[in-house]
């Protein structure tokens, strides 16, 4: 069932990071139970419920005393809580760390925003978009003398968010166990896109990176570090960093007996960029491909989204699989023991209400009664 099987998770329904946050532990064993919206039950959303895999769904009415009281209720049996509103929200709604922690000392209260639960712009509404670009991200993803392209919201929502909340709760899961005591998880979207572009602030610090996009050795300001056009109108990607790399990528591009600079010559990157580029130009990405592929030039095809799943070697490794139709990558990382496993499709809002009530030790008749209240659907 996964390492985090017997781990109890109740999130607050939201979107994106937080719901990538829920699908990963739900991917790796944990028993996650959604709170939907009342509004939302039996109703999916048209564009797909993507995110949603792996966990039931329960649908409360949170405006209400009596659908805060199931909460609670839910939350003695739970280890941990995810929750993505804006800062104060649970608080208003009686869902907040004081009143949870008061009902579970031991349970991780997981909090996921962008700016954070406090500074100036706590309160403020914001996206990906903005996060990444406070934090120096955004203005590194781009070639020189062009503007930035925010990479779609993967450093943000996902890398920045959902990952670092993800990590937090696991860590804080670990620490109760000896002390017995819950804590609170602050995982805010600026802090942890910041804290992904450590190497590079580091780097800046002591010389080695350049305040200026497109002029670094991993920013496509390096000929031996970049994505190549072929004659076919496709890409190629190539990452020949160290010395040896580097040769065997000239050795199969034709180019290892031209009198060529050095190169670390940073004054000769721009002139090697269009001599490699005019070479990848005269063939295909197939061409390219049984010429490069799996040697030790630090060669990819660069495919796209419906062509990465046929791939063989993503075959080989069953790196997508099929869920209702949809090719969708498979949980990670893998376990040789406790294997990771999408454990249901996405469910429809309010789909498990009565089941997971009644496993949290609600009787009939009180679930009976919560719904003739409309505090459940």
């Amino acid at each position: 069932m996964g390492p985090l099987a017997g781990i109890k998770v109740i999130e607050l329904a939201g979107i994106g990071p937080g719901p990538f946050c829920a699908m990963l532990l739900a991917d790796l064993g944990a028993d996650i139970v959604r709170v939907d919206r009342i509004e939302r039950a039996g109703r999916r959303n048209p564009n797909g419920d993507v995110l949603m895999r792996g966990r039931r769904s329960i649908a409360v009415d949170l405006k209400s005393e009596a659908g805060v009281a199931i909460v609670l209720r839910l939350i003695e049996r739970a280890d941990a809580l995810l929750e993505g509103f804006r800062p104060g929200v649970t608080e208003r709604l009686g869902l907040g760390p004081t009143e949870c922690l008061g009902r579970n000392q031991r349970l991780v209260y997981g909090r996921m925003t962008g700016w954070g639960q406090d500074g100036p712009l706590a309160p403020a509404a914001g996206h990906d978009v903005n996060y990444i670009a406070l934090t120096g991200a955004l203005h590194s993803f781009a070639r020189r003398s062009e503007r930035p392209v925010p990479p779609l919201n993967t450093v943000g929502d996902f890398g920045g968010g959902g990952m670092f909340l993800a990590v937090g709760v696991l860590a804080a899961l670990l620490e109760a166990k000896s002390s017995g005591r819950g804590q609170v998880v602050d995982a805010a979207m600026v802090d942890g896109a910041a804290y992904l572009m450590t190497m590079f602030y580091e780097w800046l610090a002591w010389g080695g990176w350049k305040d200026q996009p497109g002029t670094n050795i991993l920013d496509t300001g390096a000929h031996f570090y970049d994505v190549y056009e072929t004659s076919d109108g496709k890409y190629v990607s190539i990452g020949s960093i160290e010395p040896q790399f580097y040769a065997e990528l000239l050795r199969l591009a034709g180019l290892e007996k031209e009198d060529l600079p050095k190169q670390s010559d940073r004054a000769e990157w721009p002139a090697m960029k269009a001599r490699l580029a005019a070479v990848f130009r005269t063939r295909t990405r197939d061409e390219w491909c049984r010429i490069m592929e799996a040697t030790d030039v630090c060669f990819a095809p660069v495919l796209s989204l419906r062509e990465a799943p046929a791939h063989p070697h993503n075959v080989a490794r069953n790196v997508f699989v099929e869920v209702e139709g949809a090719k969708v990558p498979a949980p990670a990382p893998r376990f040789s023991r406790t294997p990771a496993r999408i454990q249901r499709p996405p469910a429809v809002p309010g789909a498990h209400t009565d089941e997971v009530l009644g496993e949290w030790g609600f009787s009939p008749a009180e679930i009976s009664q919560l719904r003739a209240a409309r505090a459940i659907a």
